[in-house]
């Protein structure tokens, strides 16, 4: 957001001039000695420093002279502390509060971790505070309202949780920035916010589990320009009548929340009326909060300033308003994912600084509008997945900067014009219509283009010479048509396609030997066709094909050997005549004594003719029957249009299948009721691991997609995070990192392959429970969404390089729970009917606690081989060691408890885990108490 990167910058650009004017004076008795030991302190919590940012923080070097410090020579005082992006790990020492002359904190772009000091709230000087993008880890301190000179505060991008504190609010009455974004700050936006910040001008706040209404008190900050609210929970009533009053608002961002319009989420006049008067408003994101209601007429009369408007994936419907041809200055228009029906308005197009417009996935119909003679800046046009008929606009080509055409799913016929050829498109999508003629050679000439995809359609006869030509193709999916002749050689000039699929359709002839020449195919499908002779050799060269289909042709001799054939499957090559050592077709030898019987029978007898005769009518038959099939069948067995294409630009399926060898048995790395977890290696030599699900619900599509989506949010250093996904209708598998020290099960009880893991030491295995508690407190309490785990259990927690416990499966649970709940909808089903878990690692009760499970956990660690441990301690620190292993026994037993009230919560398991590990690795001599009171021994790590 261009706009919005822009008055931060100015913004923060006028508070830190403001630091040169002149500041209310500091104590004169203080001396710039003490700022120098505060500093030092801070220095002292600083455990790595790779870039040696504090080398002259020394006794040699003055203080104002340090890297980063930035003094007021008139008062003789440090102002400034500068050591953004320095990446410094650590934690925020309190003694920076012995700075009292400070204006100015910049720790952003660090490690630092821990909570926030309270202490910083005594610099009552403070006007600027950022530290953004750390891994601090609390909640905001009520301390913060003491900052009365408080400007700019930036907390974006930690860990912080809880609520926003009311001291903040009330008492910092001259901020003008807060950035609290990224976060997991919980709890209501105070209501009475804008009553006491008049000044403020950037609210941001998006990425967090903010919940009930906006203020209404927010209209009181009339002097706001950019609002971000996206991805809360936030609901209520579309904020028509707070927005009224900010006639300087620029931005408004509020997507991915629960807002409705009004009149029960039916009408969306009064909102839009109520910005129409904001003439600086530049961007409206009102995307994901599934509003109801019609597109007003009175669009058009929205401020013409707008450059942006993101209304996708709601449930708005009527038609699309002519009148917002006045918005001149439109460059993205999103109205996808909706109800719309109606045409598209010619006005649409014409828009003389549209770059980007998306309607798709709605009803309408019509025809496309056609452009007149005018160029406008269109770059990318998105019409696929509606109703839309007739012809391909010829005119089409008058969109001069148009590179990226989706008119997928929809009823268009007619021929394709061979006025594209004319743009430099780059990306091409015409499948699942009802196209006719042939392949213009205007449009596959293009050297431009890199996603080519028109299958699904009754294109006829020969594939294009020109076909060559697209030297930058990636993708050329031409199936399910009725095209015929032979495979153009020269396509070995498409050195960058990576898929090519030609399947269903009638081509003849032979493979052209020169496809083994592309140096990065990967997918090769020409199955369903009338291909004949040998396969050539030359395909066992190409190092990157990973996927071939060449079934059902009518190809002979033997099947080569090398390179892709070694994992080619019955499936890839039945319906030919080929013969080989690959299972389900004969050895070339008895084929060649079959031929030889053959030939003797039918020169023994004088029915050769008769023979000969009905042979050829079984052949024309098979054939009208198999071209019946083509139609019949084409649908089941290809893989194309967009969502394949969107899913590419992440990971593919090819890219899973080149990464695990064809997802080869020797690469199962693990299986469980979910599916299989296979290992593999993708470009750039990233080991990953590949889990492939196992679902068949005709919603699950769509429910992995939005799910997974939320997992991705999901952020924690013992989680398992989800690197991508790969999504297709009969296809869905999570990629994630690979953990080199398997999982616990394999090192509690190792047999096979893990016979050679090391034994496991008691400090070890506190360290795994730990972080393991760690990981569900944060799921029961801070993460976006609540996530249950329902199978917890030792081969669900990986071990990565450093015996670092991270949990995994902890989101397909929720898959799992989704789909079968959607699938027994209509049934009479109780809540146990949905349980996910194993055995054994279940609650007493049969309830969806993971802490439950946990217990299981805890119980199982403490195991007769810990007696081996406690032979290699001093007589006088056993008894400590003996007392600790009793108290992770009870801890574990009162995890178990009948009553779910009676158990702890993970925050209360994680401070008593924590104060065990504390008195493994640390002072033997501390005293303190448990949270949970499992045992008087807590009280003392004697």
């Amino acid at each position: 957001m261009d706009c919005t990167t822009t008055t931060l910058s100015a913004l923060l650009l006028h508070l830190l001039l403001s630091l040169v004017l002149p500041q209310q004076s500091c104590n004169p008795d203080s001396n710039i000695g003490l700022d120098r030991e505060a500093l030092l302190k801070f220095k002292k919590g600083i455990s790595r420093d790779p870039q040696n940012v504090l080398t002259n923080w020394n006794e040699a070097t003055h203080v104002c002279d340090w890297k980063g410090v930035h003094c007021n020579k008139s008062i003789s005082r440090v102002t400034r502390l500068r050591l953004e992006d320095t990446f410094l790990v650590g934690k925020i020492s309190q003694f920076l509060a012995n700075i009292s002359c400070l204006q100015s904190l910049h720790l952003s772009q660090n490690y630092f971790q821990g909570p926030i000091p309270e202490e910083l709230g005594a610099l009552s000087k403070l006007v600027v505070l950022n530290l953004e993008e750390n891994k601090i880890r609390s909640v905001i301190p009520d301390s913060f309202g003491k900052l009365s000179n408080l400007h700019y505060i930036n907390l974006r991008g930690n860990w912080l949780n809880g609520r926003l504190p009311k001291p903040l609010f009330y008492n910092c009455t001259n901020l003008e920035l807060i950035d609290l974004s990224e976060n997991f700050l919980t709890g209501q936006i105070p209501p009475f916010l804008g009553n006491f910040l008049l000044d403020l001008h950037v609210l941001l706040l998006y990425n967090n589990k903010f919940t009930g209404s906006i203020p209404p008190s927010l209209s009181n900050s009339t002097k706001m320009e950019i609002i971000d609210l996206t991805s809360n929970l936030l609901s209520g009533a579309l904020p028509s009548d707070i927005v009224i009053h900010m006639p300087n608002l620029t931005d408004l961002h509020i997507s991915d929340n629960n807002l409705s319009s009004d009149d029960n989420n039916s009408n969306l006049t009064p909102f839009f009326r109520s910005i129409s008067n904001l003439t600086s408003l530049t961007i409206l994101e009102l995307a994901g909060n599934d509003l109801g209601g019609e597109l007003p007429f009175m669009m058009g009369q929205l401020p013409c300033n707008l450059s942006k408007i993101l209304l996708q994936d709601n449930q708005i419907h009527g038609v699309i308003p002519p009148s917002i041809s006045n918005l001149t200055n439109l460059v993205d228009l999103n109205l996808s994912n909706n109800l719309l029906s109606g045409t598209i308005p010619l006005e649409l197009i014409l828009l003389p600084h549209l770059q980007r417009l998306w309607v798709s996935n709605n009803s309408l119909h019509g025809e496309i509008p056609s452009p007149p003679g005018v160029s406008t800046k269109l770059g990318l046009v998105d019409l696929s997945c509606n109703n839309l008929s007739s012809t391909i606009p010829i005119s089409l080509a008058n969109l001069t900067q148009l590179r990226i055409l989706d008119l997928h799913k929809n009823s268009l016929s007619g021929h394709i014009p061979s006025s594209l050829g004319s743009i430099n498109l780059e990306q091409l999508d015409l499948s699942q219509n009802q196209l006719t003629g042939v392949l213009p050679a205007e449009v596959v000439s293009l050297n431009s283009m890199q996603i080519f995809n028109l299958s699904f359609n009754l294109l006829e006869e020969a594939l294009p010479m020109e076909l060559s030509s697209m030297d930058k193709v990636r993708v050329i999916d031409l199936s399910s048509n009725n095209l015929s002749g032979n495979i153009p050689v020269i396509l070995e000039n498409c050195k960058e396609v990576e898929v090519l699929n030609l399947s269903h359709n009638s081509l003849q002839g032979p493979l052209p030997s020169s496809l083994g020449s592309l140096p990065d195919l990967q997918s090769l499908d020409l199955s369903h066709n009338f291909l004949s002779g040998n396969i050539p050799d030359s395909l066992q060269k190409c190092t990157s094909l990973k996927l071939l289909n060449l079934s059902f042709n009518n190809f002979s001799g033997q099947i080569p050997e090398g390179g892709i054939f070694y994992s080619l499957t019955y499936d890839s090559i039945k319906g030919n005549h080929l013969c080989g050592t690959l299972s389900g077709i004969p050895t070339c030898q008895n084929r060649q004594k079959t031929h030889i019987f053959i030939a003797l029978i039918f020169g023994s007898t004088l029915l050769s003719l008769a023979l000969l005769a009905i042979l050829y009518m079984v052949c024309s038959h098979s054939i009208l029957i198999k071209n019946q099939l083509l139609k019949r069948n084409h649908q089941n067995s290809t893989r194309t249009s967009l969502e394949f294409m969107k899913s590419y630009q992440r990971i593919t399926y090819r890219e899973l299948l080149e990464a695990t060898k064809g997802f080869d048995q020797s690469k199962i790395i693990g299986s469980g009721r979910f599916g299989h977890v296979y290992k593999g290696m993708l470009s750039g030599d990233s080991i990953v691991a590949i889990k492939v699900l196992q679902f068949q619900s005709s919603d699950f599509t769509k429910t992995f997609n939005r799910e997974c989506q939320i997992l991705k949010r999901i952020r924690h250093r013992n989680l398992i995070r989800i690197i991508t996904t790969c999504s297709l209708p009969d296809f869905k598998a999570l990629v994630l990192p690979f953990m080199a020290n398997g999982n616990l099960e394999s090192h509690l009880h190792p047999q096979g392959q893990h016979s050679s893991f090391k034994f496991l030491s008691f400090v070890e295995r506190v360290n795994i429970c730990c972080d393991v508690a760690e990981a569900m407190a944060y799921l029961h309490h801070h993460a976006p969404v609540q996530v249950i785990h329902c199978d917890l259990k030792p081969s669900n927690i990986l071990l990565n390089d450093d015996m670092m416990a991270l949990v995994s499966d902890f989101g397909i649970a929720r898959l799992a729970k989704t789909t079968m709940e959607k699938t027994m909808a209509s049934e009479d089903t109780t809540n146990t009917e949905l349980l996910c878990g194993t055995i054994g690692y279940m609650a007493p009760d049969l309830q969806k606690w993971v802490k439950n499970n946990y217990c299981g956990q805890l119980r199982e660690v403490i195991d007769p081989f810990i007696m081996h441990d406690l032979k290699t301690h001093k007589e006088d620190t056993r008894s400590m060691w003996e007392t600790r292993i009793v108290q992770m026994l009870d801890l574990g037993l009162l995890c178990a408890q009948e009553v779910p009230s009676t158990r702890p919560t993970m925050i209360d398991v994680v401070d008593d885990l924590e104060k065990v590990k504390y008195c493994l690795n640390n002072d033997a001599s501390s005293s303190f108490s448990s949270s949970n009171g499992i045992t008087n021994h807590l009280e003392n790590c004697k």
